[in-house]
């Protein structure tokens, strides 16, 4: 997108509230001892506020961030399809965060919401927001995912009733584990390079999806928080973290964006759950709820449909 350019100053105000809105939630919510910030500064000016509970009573770990830096030139995973731009000075702004449950009912989820401005001193800066979130349950129920999937729509149909089937599907499609044949969840929204409509119209699509993201995930949570569970169940959700470890780092544009951009590699990295397995060439038992999980959760499905 070229032309007069985002108002950065705006977004940044808007991305700070988001953060600390949600960190409120998620800290009331868990009950705990709360989030500690690290406030940091990145090498080429700007820098972020990375706020990280553990060991809640709720959240084994749970990261909210808030970053805006600048570089000299964009990074590689930025420049994508995207040549007219490769070289060019940047300014980045975004919240992302992670929420990984005690409890292996509870899922556990990712949000993100940022704007990228390549030559931002130009003449015509280059610009697009993206973000987005998904849910990643071990032991899924159907009425959650319809909630999860009712409030993305909802989200997107204050702005444009088109948009959440695209990005449903757009969502289904990026959070996939190509080596795996396998989604990494149940999805929700994700788009890229959007700048339709111009910076207001753009703008108000992010902030609809920011601020929607706690009334679509802590209603899971105050559902599933007291759920029974077992040693069994906590070695499956430790042996499925796996998967979200792989893609993190295989596949996800933020976090190579981050590492490549010579961002904070602590607050790029709070995405990874404390504890993980892996178990060699290991299959659910036929019938069992682990065997559930694949057999119809990780795949695309049209949750508001027929599903709900």
């Amino acid at each position: 997108m070229t032309g007069t350019g985002p108002d950065i100053d705006k977004v940044i105000r808007y991305f700070k509230s988001l953060q600390d809105n949600i960190c409120k939630g998620v800290s009331n919510a868990d009950g705990g001892p709360g989030f500690e910030q690290d406030v940091w500064k990145h090498d080429n000016g700007g820098g972020g506020r990375s706020r990280v509970l553990e060991e809640g009573l709720i959240f084994e770990k749970a990261g909210i961030n808030f970053s805006h830096v600048r570089g000299k030139q964009l990074p590689a995973s930025a420049t994508v399809d995207r040549a007219h731009i490769a070289g060019k000075p940047f300014e980045a702004t975004g919240v992302s965060l992670v929420l990984h449950p005690l409890n292996p009912y509870v899922p556990t989820t990712h949000m993100n919401v940022r704007l990228f401005v390549a030559d931002p001193n130009g003449e015509q800066p280059i610009w697009w927001f993206g973000g987005g979130y998904d849910l990643t349950p071990y032991y899924p129920f159907v009425e959650d995912c319809c909630h999860w999937h009712r409030t993305a729509k909802d989200a997107c149909d204050q702005i444009n009733p088109g948009y959440y089937p695209r990005f449903k599907e757009w969502c289904d499609r990026y959070f996939y584990l190509k080596h795996r044949g396998e989604t990494r969840g149940i999805g929700g929204l994700f788009f890229d390079d959007f700048y339709e409509g111009g910076f207001e119209h753009a703008f108000a699509l992010v902030q609809s999806v920011g601020n929607s993201f706690v009334d679509a995930y802590l209603p899971i949570v105050e559902r599933r928080k007291d759920h029974p569970w077992n040693e069994r169940h906590e070695i499956f959700q430790h042996y499925r973290r796996g998967r979200y470890v792989e893609f993190n780092l295989v596949y996800d544009r933020g976090t190579i964006f981050g590492l490549q951009s010579g961002g904070r590699t602590e607050s790029i990295l709070m995405s990874l759950p404390p504890k993980v397995q892996w178990r060699y060439d290991w299959h659910p038992q036929p019938g069992s709820e682990e065997a559930r999980l694949y057999e119809e959760f990780l795949v695309p499905r049209d949750w508001l449909g027929e599903s709900c």
